[in-house]
């Protein structure tokens, strides 16, 4: 029984292309870094887990948030393992590395600066496994695209509960809230896997995004997106009452932001147009070359 089943997985697995299987194993392996995310939470002031066990909601949610998160990153290392078409050796080693880099995302202790990144984060995620979904289905494998479906829904759950949070920032202290959502906006919000390597390629990250930017699954249109998704979401065009003079200028930095990226993100690609194509080996799939 469980070998047919892992005949008929691999029967799906094999219509599915490299660089489908490059996104896919970066996903994952941005999933498997858990360690790293719970640990950057915990460093912000008022929210972290003091005991390791506290009581404290705060600290409940951090602990369960990672349990389930750390689910997909599992589901998905099966579904890798299962197919054989990825060298499993060196996707660990890469979660190894990566888990040992740690990744500094600019929230500063802040719990402000903190959940205004988890807000752009978690909806980030929810649209890359979105996509893969699409991918997977397009290319015959409907029960990998039902499993990246779900990883999506639970991440579109997790966007929710902290784009909750920060709406009740912007209740209480809307200067101070405004001020956070234009810090993180001015810093461009980072990956959470942005340190990235493999022990070979000093540019994993960079060439794993350049894949995903070239299917479709993540693009700088999609970090646009987002933005305005936010603005609209927490309602920053009409907020008032409460702001400074610098709160105001944030709230016109940050509301004008997605159209001006959506300018830039059509530069780049009448750009990459004419740029001639270059192809990248990724140890992930046993030093196969992919286009960039």
């Amino acid at each position: 029984m469980f070998e047919d089943q892992v005949r008929e997985l691999r029967a799906r697995a094999a219509g599915l292309p490299d660089e489908y299987f490059v996104v896919l194993v970066g996903d994952m392996i941005t999933e498997e870094a858990l360690p790293t995310y719970q640990t950057m939470i915990n460093t912000l002031d008022g929210v972290r887990d003091e005991t390791g066990a506290s009581a404290c909601p705060w600290a409940v949610w951090t602990r369960t948030w990672t349990a389930e998160e750390t689910r997909h990153g599992d589901i998905l290392g099966k579904y890798m393992y299962l197919s054989g078409r990825v060298d499993m050796r060196m996707v660990e080693k890469t979660v190894q590395y990566l888990i040992g880099s740690g990744m500094d995302p600019g929230t500063e202790n802040n719990p402000y600066l903190g959940f205004v990144y988890t807000s752009f984060q978690e909806r980030a995620t929810a649209v890359s496994h979105g996509n893969t979904a699409r991918l997977a289905k397009v290319h015959g494998d409907d029960v990998l695209a039902r499993t990246c479906g779900t990883i999506a829904a639970d991440e579109k759950r997790h966007e929710t509960a902290y784009g909750r949070i920060v709406e009740q920032l912007l209740h209480l202290d809307p200067d101070g809230a405004m001020l956070a959502i234009a810090d993180m906006m001015h810093k461009r919000i980072t990956m959470p896997a942005h340190l990235m390597h493999d022990g070979r390629d000093l540019n994993l990250f960079d060439h794993f995004a350049a894949v995903a930017q070239r299917l479709g699954v993540y693009t700088a249109r999609d970090y646009a997106d987002i933005v305005e998704f936010l603005v609209k979401r927490w309602k920053l065009e009409t907020l008032e009452g409460g702001l400074s003079g610098e709160g105001r200028r944030a709230r016109d930095f940050v509301c004008g932001l997605a159209q001006r990226m959506r300018r830039a993100a059509e530069r780049a690609e009448d750009r990459a147009k004419k740029d001639e194509q270059r192809k990248v080996k990724f140890s992930w799939i046993f030093d196969r070359e992919v286009i960039v």
